[in-house]
């Protein structure tokens, strides 16, 4: 660690969160602790946070007030993770739909998140402190398995509004200080990809950070030109949001010289599970617990696919309690070489979205059309099909909320991503079918850059 990351890590960043309110550097220490227990003292732990979780959601929350005179569950019920199937699920549409019942109502300064709609529902909902500040924690833990730290260089390759729009002055400041980097994922135009590679070059990273898809499409490009990103000092590519292929860990490993570490999670979910160098993907056990479902809300046996179902314990101000991700996943029973007692994903299924081609040929993220969908009141769900560079179809599952302006707003939408010569066509469906292989992908693409 150099002087100047060891400034950052130590003193710069625990000040930084210390005048946020978050408690980010005690859960923190904490984590670093708890990930060598035994999986006896691991689970213990993880019980009496879910009882205090429920009993908080009992007292505190009027959704689940309701819930407690409707299904007759008490708090006692619940006392360790295979209580769990006791209490009712929780779906995006429940949270759409009773978003302020969930809210507790002794929480202060919540802040409003956005999910990126990836699943084909975008979802608003509220973290409290404590939720982000564990979050912040676990991400934190991981950076150190991979022998980097708060305050290395960083190249972040992400394509989110949230992050793109609000780079404010004191942001700029904060990222500056803190040497993080941001590029936006949209457009990976020839030219964007030749400035992304550049700053690359210029900054010499010891980590990247974004989707797997955006960074392996740089790698290419980079080998395409025949320009050497090998030899930066690159030590690991964080990737997450989609699913990770073997053809893009290795292309990006060869290309920049790095390790690969896929992470699985999402701004609802929190960070479920991160890859160790060993190479398993370890469940952020002491926050989260992960249960694995059939379509009825059965537990399936271990080592058996179904739809992975989470409960973050650092929610008390707005619960996310058996909550349905939507992505099918398999829990393994075998421990990792590694020494950590946390359990782990074997495999995680049905995340992917791809790269669009505007009518000029610029390449952008497929979620660049995502969020102009994402935070619509009058959409239940959607799937985005670019037909050919002249015409994009949409599959809508409208409410009773949608009308003819909602219509228009899209459209011009995506024709000010693709262009206002190509042809937009919404389609109002009463279902939006997986593919053949049983995924759901939301952005589906038929022309090739």
């Amino acid at each position: 660690m150099t002087p100047s990351t060891a400034f950052i890590s130590k003193v710069l960043f625990p000040l930084h969160e210390y005048l946020k309110g978050h408690t980010t550097v005690q859960a923190f220490k904490k984590l670093e602790e708890t990930q060598w227990w035994s999986e006896d003292r691991l689970i213990k732990l993880q019980s009496t946070r879910l009882q205090n979780l429920i009993q908080h959601a009992f007292i505190h929350i009027p959704y689940y007030q309701q819930i407690v005179k409707e299904h007759g569950i008490e708090s006692q019920d619940i006392r360790s993770a295979k209580d769990l199937v006791k209490f009712p699920l929780l779906t995006k549409s429940i949270i759409r739909n009773h978003s302020d019942a969930l809210k507790a109502d002794n929480a202060t300064k919540l802040v409003r998140f956005n999910t990126g709609g990836s699943s084909g529902e975008p979802l608003i909902f509220y973290m409290g402190k404590e939720r982000i500040s564990h979050d912040v924690a676990a991400k934190w833990r991981v950076t150190r398995w991979w022998g980097v730290d708060i305050g290395d260089p960083e190249v972040v390759l992400w394509g989110s509004p949230i992050e793109l729009n609000t780079q404010d002055y004191l942001k700029k400041w904060r990222d500056r200080i803190f040497r993080t980097h941001l590029l936006p994922a949209f457009e990976m135009s020839q030219n964007n990809l030749d400035y992304f590679i550049s700053e690359i070059q210029r900054i010499r990273p010891r980590m990247l950070f974004g989707y797997p898809s955006a960074i392996s499409y740089l790698a290419r490009h980079a080998q395409k030109q025949g320009i050497q990103v090998n030899n930066l000092g690159i030590e690991v590519a964080f990737v997450t949001s989609e699913r990770l292929y073997d053809d893009q860990r290795h292309l990006i490993e060869i290309v920049f010289g790095c390790k690969v570490a896929n992470g699985y999670g999402g701004r609802d979910t929190g960070f479920i599970a991160h890859e160790c160098p060993k190479g398993r993907l370890h469940i952020t056990a002491e926050d989260i617990i992960v249960e694995i479902i059939d379509p009825e809300g059965n537990i399936v046996p271990q080592g058996e696919s179904g739809e992975i179902t989470v409960t973050h314990l650092a929610t008390r101000d707005f619960p996310f309690i058996r909550y349905r991700t939507g992505d099918i996943g398999i829990l393994d029973n075998q421990p990792c070489t590694c020494g950590r007692s946390l359990p782990v994903l074997k495999e995680v299924q049905g995340r992917t979205t791809d790269f669009i081609v505007a009518s000029d040929g610029t390449v952008m993220h497929g979620l660049a059309l995502i969020y102009i969908l994402r935070d619509l009141p009058e959409i239940e769900s959607f799937k985005i099909i670019q037909e050919s560079k002249e015409r994009t179809k949409i599959l809508i599952i409208p409410n009773s909320q949608y009308k003819d302006s909602t219509t228009l707003f899209i459209q011009k939408g995506f024709k000010e991503r693709l262009g206002e010569n190509v042809d937009i066509v919404i389609e109002q469906v009463e279902n939006i079918l997986p593919e053949r292989s049983g995924k759901f992908r939301y952005v589906v693409s038929h022309v090739t850059a």
